[in-house]
């Protein structure tokens, strides 16, 4: 049912944030229509936020918008930022935003309510835990456009932070501390009841298991069939044909 609020965050992203285009700051816009034609869905709306916070989102089912902040721009090479946009586009390829959007709502409408807040309680989990399962999927939309390498460089800012800082991150090492908490998690009734409550009101995986979860997927049978089926250029990330040396989108050898 419409009730206005993708209506309501087009006007909020129109009267606040830098609408990216051809002609406005096209380094960034430009990362975008690759990823669109790869992932075979119409083109969102692409705004920049500024904002302290790295952070990128995706909004909206019917009249989708992606955001990206400032902070995240600072953070991120180009490679990881393609990663990221294209992790939000995955969204919108699953037609993930329609749940993303009722949780929000279900969230909101909780906090004005106390009678519909306990009854949305196991609805907003069920929700969450959904939600972060859809994060893993997008995850495999970025390495699928990017990469697995720079997809899980991309997740190891977000956990450690800038490049200056996490330059020489060892991202298979990231990896197996997804394993030693899974580990962690066994030992004891008491342990698995605390992470699953630490875990139960995120809408992301924690960033370890996603680096995990992404490593893993790439090496299986349906990662290599897109792969060899759907070549894309390194550089340009844009579709290119097996047989040629040098990408005729943007000139760089293969």
């Amino acid at each position: 049912m419409d009730i206005g609020a993708e209506q309501l965050q087009t006007g909020l992203n129109m009267a606040s944030k830098v609408k990216l285009s051809p002609t406005q700051l096209p380094r960034l816009y430009n990362i975008l229509p690759p990823i669109c034609e790869q992932l075979e869905i119409k083109e969102p709306e692409f705004y920049l936020e500024m904002n302290p916070a790295p952070n990128a989102y995706a909004f909206g089912d019917t009249q989708t918008a992606i955001t990206i902040t400032s902070a995240l721009v600072d953070m991120m090479s180009e490679e990881e930022l393609i990663g990221v946009v294209a992790h939000e586009c995955g969204h919108i390829a699953c037609r993930h935003m329609l749940y993303h959007t009722l949780a929000q709502i279900i969230a909101n409408a909780s906090g004005m309510f106390e009678t519909l807040a306990k009854l949305a309680v196991p609805i907003h989990y069920a929700l969450m835990y959904w939600q972060r399962k859809s994060e893993l999927s997008c995850d495999r939309a970025a390495a699928y456009i990017v990469g697995p390498k720079a997809t899980a460089s991309m997740l190891a800012r977000l956990a450690g932070g800038p490049k200056s800082i996490t330059s020489e991150l060892n991202l298979e090492e990231l990896a197996e501390q997804a394993d030693l908490y899974d580990a962690f998690c066994k030992n004891g009734l008491w342990n698995k009841t605390l992470q699953t409550y630490a875990v139960m009101d995120q809408d992301h995986p924690f960033t370890s298991v996603r680096v995990r979860e992404m490593l893993k997927w790439v090496e299986s049978e349906d990662y290599q069939n897109m792969v060899k089926n759907n070549p894309v250029c390194p550089h340009c990330h844009k579709a290119i044909d097996a047989s040629w040396k040098f990408c005729q989108h943007c000139g760089h050898k293969l």
